[in-house]
């Protein structure tokens, strides 16, 4: 959303940088005339990960109460009404602006994922309005008027393939480098055991899977998540290299177009097809509107094209909705229904196309004071059917059940401090409810106090 927001700057001649907030320089905020802030709420009303520093910032209780007085301001929230706290952190954010004096252009937009047409359907009016008020406080120079959506935009950055093969240092075969594991410094653990745990007549697949992290300098208590980074399979690494002609052993070095963008930290420079498929763009997921839009751009077929357009538009978002959203089709398929049009799309593109594979969360599983050096998960392995052929698969959970011990395949992973706290007298009863495979962090509270001699007070 937030570079969907760049894009149309853009469209309309405004320098703009689109920045995780935690990577932008908070000192800087002060000399700000106009900002827009994306912000999703996690947890029950936290802050996503990615802002936490700045949430700390702002509510400093010594910042002066001008201090963001030449700044205007918009907030786009992306939340779920299925939480009691929806949109609590842009609501929050809205509010905590105004009071530092900043100039709020209109009220914060709700986007809410369970609407039939998903965020979007809040999201369009909202825009439209937000860009008429911008323009009238930043009217265009003289000469110039808005981009057309006709035009294409050039991308981000260009894929300066190598002559010759040259040694590339893929992130998951990299030595780890000892410090606390993060995101960008994940530990590579082995896996070691994958054992399903309901009966083979049972209706879900749920298997205990357990990393070995010896070693790792890793440290958990109950109530804490693993965050986990999948791939994507061989099978569609293959595909998906098939349909756009590209060859996976190819290296290229990504070069931004704007010297002030960065390049993504994931991405090893130089780097291979090979790992970017595999290991960072997200080919499973299900495109949002913006793919069909920028997707338009590369089709020479009139009838694809079309087709491709009416997905783009406000008034084709019941259709895309039937043929996206409903069936859970994928971006891969996709492409694989649009035969003319995926073997012209520039490789520059690719970046701009396909989001980033997120990592996913688990809650663990297994208690340190049990067992030191490993770190256990219940994952339910998620499958379901559509009115689509090929049944539904979770990237991660599938991925994780097709490795085998044996495989002696290292996952990258580190760990986070859950929202679930336990109460630190391991005498205090519990009653404990969790259905399904939210057992996984009693499962650990359980461990750790029949190691500690109390297992009798847990119920649950």
């Amino acid at each position: 959303m937030a570079e969907r927001l760049g894009r149309e700057a853009r469209r309309r001649h405004f320098t703009c940088r689109v920045d995780s907030i935690d990577s932008y320089n908070i000192a800087n905020l002060i000399h700000e005339h106009l900002a827009v802030f994306v912000c999703a709420t996690t947890g029950q009303g936290d802050p996503p990960d990615n802002m936490k520093n700045f949430w700390r910032f702002i509510f400093r209780r010594n910042l002066p109460h001008n201090s963001l007085c030449q700044m205007d301001f918009a907030v786009l929230g992306l939340g779920d009404s299925s939480y009691p706290k929806f949109n609590f952190i842009a609501k929050k954010l809205h509010k905590r602006l105004q009071q530092l004096g900043a100039n709020p252009l209109q009220a914060p937009a709700l986007g809410d994922d369970q609407h039939d047409l998903g965020p979007d359907a809040v999201v369009d009016p909202w825009l439209s309005d937000l860009w008429d008020k911008v323009l009238s406080l930043y009217p265009l120079p003289a000469g110039l008027s808005i981009i057309s959506d006709l035009i294409m935009l050039p991308p981000k950055f260009s894929l300066r393939f190598l002559d010759k093969q040259e040694t590339i240092c893929n992130a998951a075969e990299r030595e780890d480098s000892g410090g606390i594991a993060t995101e960008l410094q994940p530990h590579h653990a082995t896996l070691v055991t994958n054992q399903r745990v309901t009966a083979q007549d049972h209706f879900q697949d749920v298997r205990i899977i357990e990393f070995d992290i010896t070693g790792s300098g890793i440290q958990y208590s109950p109530g804490d998540v693993v965050m986990i980074q999948p791939q994507n399979s061989h099978k569609d690494v293959q595909m998906f290299c098939s349909l756009l002609r590209l060859h996976p052993d190819s290296l290229f070095v990504l070069e931004p177009h704007d010297p002030d963008t960065p390049v993504p930290p994931q991405l090893p420079q130089p780097c291979s097809v090979q790992h970017l498929v595999e290991r960072y763009l997200d080919i499973r997921s299900v495109p949002r509107r913006s793919f069909f839009q920028l997707l338009s751009y590369f089709s020479p077929d009139e009838q694809e094209r079309e087709k491709l357009l009416e997905f783009s538009s406000a008034v084709g978002q019941e259709e895309l909705y039937t043929y996206c959203n409903r069936p859970r089709r994928t971006t891969l398929e996709v492409l694989i229904d649009f035969p003319h049009t995926t073997p012209c799309i520039p490789a520059d593109y690719l970046l701009e196309l396909f989001p980033r594979i997120r990592p996913r969360t688990f809650s663990i599983a297994s208690s340190m004071q049990v067992h030191p050096n490993k770190l256990q998960i219940l994952m339910a392995v998620v499958q379901y059917k559509t009115r689509l052929h090929e049944v539904r698969r979770g990237l991660c959970s599938s991925w994780l059940a097709s490795i085998s011990p044996e495989d002696g395949k290292r996952v990258p992973l580190w760990v986070k401090k859950g929202t679930l706290k336990f109460p630190s007298d391991p005498d205090t009863p519990l009653i404990m409810v969790g259905p399904g495979t939210g057992v996984a962090p009693f499962h650990s509270a359980i461990q750790e106090r029949a190691a500690l001699g109390k297992a009798g007070t847990c119920y649950y």
